[in-house]
């Protein structure tokens, strides 16, 4: 998928290509699964027995004695360099990206902006589960890897020169979570949303935490990814899996992985992702955070999405290295939110009683530089409910 020759170059086009193979036959099954979005499993949860159901949840643990069957599905594809030169002011950029590179993420979601690589594909526009993919794994990043001006823009890594830092951070984040996550060597923060405020205790007061790793934060903002398959276990109790490369792949051979274009893979595989910041507060609680994207136009919450194609993300990749699992459609929510340390502690609860282990994802995994203009597919699209 990787070489230089002409004839490897159109095999990475076809990198998912078994995805479209089982396209159609998850198709009924995910349309009947995933009909009821998230909005109207809120409507009948009460945010006062949050507390209760989760510790009840445990109870009814799915045997982990049954097979995984999407284990070890990962079809492992290596990094490789973004550019074929080094970069020089004055250079026209585009012409010096890496050909055998497909457009990257997460990158700018801000209405009205479009990246610079230029591509012939264009990306999923309507919810995912109408068009067969099924939420395969749940996972979030420390602050932000897509960037949303004014509202997930504020900045307290040194390596996010190439934008404009807010004048004022006092309304940023908890600048002092970061500085304690650096001094202790975790992992890359991201960009913060502009919601939080250190007089308002919801953003302040400790939570404690009964499933998520301890390293979670009260006020701390993250950037939760909902990967989609169509060739998921779609409806049964393999679906979700960490890695989330196990769960896109699960029903893949490799005879069938080498018969697509670009376009079909780009049409099978899909990213949900919602920022969040955590707040000690029931008010913002939301049950069911595993099933994917929260959808309540009232809240303005997933009803202004930016839609384009990528690539994975996580912080082996920058603008010197990219990924190789590309593309993928990615659909964003522009809009900051807040939610209840409770919401993703129900969560946690939820992975630990999936057939897959999936503890790796029980924390925040770190933040991708984000992605340059001329790494960014120029396929941006928009939906607003």
């Amino acid at each position: 998928m990787t070489d230089a020759t002409t004839e490897k170059k159109s095999d990475k086009s076809l990198l998912f290509g078994a995805l479209a193979g089982v396209f159609f036959i998850w198709a009924i099954v995910v349309t009947a699964l995933l009909a009821k979005n998230n909005s109207e499993a809120d409507a009948e949860a009460a945010p006062a027995t949050s507390s209760s159901y989760v510790i009840d949840l445990m109870t009814t643990k799915t045997s982990l004695e049954a097979p995984n069957v999407c284990a070890g599905k990962k079809i492992d594809l290596p990094n490789i360099a973004c550019m074929i030169e080094a970069l020089d002011d004055g250079a026209d950029v585009t012409e010096m990206v890496n050909p055998e590179v497909g457009p990257q993420a997460g990158g700018n979601v801000t209405a009205g902006y479009n990246g610079s690589l230029e591509v012939d594909i264009v990306p999923i526009t309507q919810p995912y589960y109408q068009v067969g993919l099924c939420p395969v794994n749940v996972h979030w990043h420390l602050g932000t890897e897509h960037y949303s001006a004014g509202e997930y823009d504020c900045d307290f890594a040194d390596d996010h020169d190439h934008r404009e830092m807010m004048e004022d951070h006092t309304m940023c984040g908890p600048s002092e979570i970061h500085e304690r996550r650096k001094l202790a060597g975790k992992v890359r923060q991201g960009y913060q949303c502009n919601l939080y405020d250190p007089e308002d205790e919801k953003y302040t007061k400790p939570y404690e935490w009964k499933y998520c790793d301890e390293t979670m934060e009260v006020g701390q903002t993250y950037e939760v990814h909902w990967p989609h398959s169509a060739a998921g276990a779609c409806g049964t109790p393999n679906q979700y899996q960490t890695p989330f490369y196990d769960g896109v792949f699960c029903n893949l051979d490799m005879d069938t992985l080498v018969t697509l274009q670009a376009q079909d893979i780009a049409s099978a595989v899909g990213v949900q992702a919602q920022v969040f910041v955590i707040v000690n507060d029931e008010d913002f609680y939301h049950p069911d955070l595993i099933k994917g994207m929260i959808v309540e136009p009232e809240l303005e919450m997933g009803s202004d999405i930016a839609m384009y194609t990528g690539s994975t993300t996580g912080t082996s990749r920058d603008n010197t290295i990219c990924s190789t699992y590309t593309p993928v459609t990615w659909q964003v929510d522009r809009k900051c939110h807040p939610i209840s340390a409770s919401s993703f502690d129900k969560m946690c609860a939820d992975m630990m009683e999936q057939r897959a282990d999936m503890s790796d994802d029980l924390y925040a995994h770190g933040s991708r530089v984000l992605v340059a203009d001329h790494l960014t597919a120029n396929n941006h699209a928009n939906l607003r409910a």
